[in-house]
């Protein structure tokens, strides 16, 4: 580090060369000038650090070489040598800017003390000027994150897929993409900063996310939805749409829409389903030319037995024979209604219905023979189940196959020691949705056999069905906004959940709402 370059000027020779000994001794560097003209020329030349000049000199004095110092350098320290009673003299240098005044004769302790000041001065103005540069510096680098921050938000919201549209706290669009633009055409110039909510989006989506905000009171992230939005040139746009709604100190700032367009992917979607059903065609046309061998094995069968019947009056064959063409023309009919109904899309028909009369009907049709294999069939009803309202189409012909199935797996139980039995139960869950449960104690299923039961003609049954029973149910079901569920193990039985909305009956005068 380079000495304190220190400038004495004084009209007195002696003087200067005594300051300068006793200041090079103390290790800085000293100028000289013998007045106050020269002093000026040897300031401009050497640019010291401090300057010392008496205040009474010939021609040029301290005071006038003071302010023309000011004038080229504010920041430059100037020490003041003024004589005793000088006090006019001293308060003028102050006020043009000297850092300090030492009075005559100069003593070494004072004039110490004066330059340490000067010093410590120049040492604050340069940390403060690091430190402002430093300071500079940084707001120059945080500027410049901002503005790419800035710029990368901006680019990320127009280069989105997702159609972003934001609004003020007084619901003025003030971010609005190219996707948004294309999803609700209307160009941005036209929209931003001058159309609201209510003006870009039709009433009902408006409404929608004005609630959002309306129940809030602090900052909130809604999960994305699906919605079909109407847009007002008319077209109908699937979406899924998400919602940010902004605060600050609990008050409404603002709120960021998200929406993603589903058209291409419900197109795809449908032509996968396509896809589906043609291959499932191909697979129940070559299911269905075995059934329907089998069937016509079973018809050749049946009347070449009634023909030996004929050909030897034998009542007794002529039976066995009817008998076997009986069981297969009921085969043939049942697999056409089953195929009609799997291949028909059809609407629930609701009505006022009673869920426990279905079930008794059910019983009374199937007691007799389940009885007649050993086979109990019993019912638990919920009594607080009344009416409701439903398609008891749907209750009937889904209850009736798995009630059928539950039979069938107690009949095909290799454990002869069992007193096997049916049960079916109705409750409402913890969703608010009546269900329908039906559990045997029979043969039960493996996971592998569990897996294919909705698969195209199969059935765990070898010949005896058809393989679409359980595929109508779960159709009817489906159709009816409901699902099924299976819990079955091995020797251990089955239990399978029918479970459909439960909505009350529309009011009927008179009607009976017991069950």
């Amino acid at each position: 580090m380079s000495p304190i370059k220190i400038l004495l000027v004084d009209d007195e020779e002696l003087i200067i060369r005594l300051l300068s000994m006793s200041l090079q001794s103390d290790g800085y560097q000293t100028v000289s000038a013998f007045s106050g003209e020269k002093g000026l020329e040897v300031f401009k030349a050497e640019a010291p650090d401090i300057v010392i000049t008496d205040i009474k000199m010939p021609g040029m004095d301290g005071l006038t070489l003071l302010k023309k110092i000011k004038e080229i350098d504010p920041d430059r320290e100037v020490i003041i040598v003024t004589g005793h009673g000088d006090v006019d003299s001293t308060i003028m240098a102050l006020q043009y800017g000297a850092s300090d005044f030492i009075n005559k004769p100069v003593r070494d302790a004072a004039l110490a003390i004066a330059i340490e000041r000067a010093k410590s001065k120049i040492a604050i103005r340069k940390k403060l000027e690091e430190y402002t540069i430093n300071l500079e510096k940084k707001i120059a680098e945080a500027t410049e994150e901002i503005r790419r921050k800035s710029d990368f938000q901006r680019l990320l919201i127009r280069s989105s897929n997702d159609a972003i549209v934001a609004f003020d706290s007084e619901w003025k669009v003030v971010v609005y993409n190219p996707e948004a633009a294309r999803l609700f055409g209307e160009a941005a110039k036209d929209v931003l900063n001058k159309l609201t909510i209510d003006e870009l989006y039709t009433t009902k989506i408006a409404t929608v996310f004005k609630k959002q905000v309306a129940l809030e009171t602090d900052q909130r992230n809604y999960p994305w939805k699906e919605q079909v939005i109407h847009t007002k040139d008319g077209r109908q746009i699937p979406v899924r749409y998400a919602s940010n709604v902004l605060f600050e100190n609990n008050e409404f700032v603002g709120t960021v829409n998200f929406f993603q367009d589903l058209t291409e992917i419900k197109r795809l979607e449908a032509e996968l389903v396509r896809s589906e059903r043609m291959a499932a065609v191909g697979q129940t046309v070559s299911g269905l030319a075995h059934y329907v061998k089998n069937i016509l094995i079973g018809l050749k069968g049946g009347s070449y037995i009634v023909d030996v019947g004929l050909q030897r009056n034998n009542t007794e064959k002529l039976r066995s024979g009817w008998e076997t063409i009986k069981r297969n023309i009921k085969r043939i009919g049942d697999l056409t209604q089953d195929l009609l109904t799997y291949s028909k899309q059809r609407e629930p028909e609701l009505e006022n219905c009673s869920p426990h009369d279905i079930i008794h009907e059910l019983l009374e049709l199937l007691r007799e023979f389940a009885e007649s294999k050993n086979i109990s069939i019993s019912m638990e009803a919920d009594n607080s189940i009344g009416w409701i309202k439903a398609d008891p189409k749907t209750i009937h012909h889904s209850l009736l196959n798995i009630i059928n199935n539950a039979i069938d797996a107690c009949i095909e139980d290799e454990n002869i020691s069992k007193q096997h039995e049916v049960k079916i139960r109705t409750f409402v869950d913890q969703d608010h949705m009546i269900c329908f449960e039906v559990a045997d104690n029979g043969c039960g299923m493996d996971e592998e056999t569990r897996n294919k039961l909705f698969t195209p003609m199969f059935s765990s049954k070898g010949g005896k069905g058809t393989g679409l029973g359980l595929l109508v149910t779960e159709k009817l079901i489906e159709e009816h906004k409901g699902f099924i569920e299976i819990e079955t193990s091995p020797g251990a039985g089955s239990l399978f959940r029918v479970r459909l909305p439960y909505e009350k009956p529309d009011e009927v005068g008179g009607m009976e709402q017991g069950a």
